[in-house]
């Protein structure tokens, strides 16, 4: 398969660039990014940001349940 992208020139001069320290072909230093992106999981323990983590909430704040015996109960589906 033969695919064509255009890339950002920085990015095109660091690929020329790790290729020669390599003395890798660009072709073969895409394939082994590309390999490398798409065989490698995900990682499955994603961690919320410690800002996230920290924060404590407005202490005055209505709690969220307070508000559900104002809601009207679901309405009956209508089948025809």
């Amino acid at each position: 398969m033969q695919i064509t992208i255009d890339l950002p020139k920085d990015l095109e001069q660091n690929l020329i660039r790790q290729a020669a320290e390599t003395n890798t072909s660009l072709q073969t230093l895409i394939l082994q990014a590309l390999r490398q992106i798409t065989q490698t999981p995900p990682d499955p323990v994603s961690q919320w940001p410690e800002i996230i983590l920290a924060y404590e909430g407005i202490p005055d704040f209505p709690a969220f349940e307070s508000y559900r015996n104002e809601l009207l109960p679901p309405r009956e589906p209508e089948l025809f």
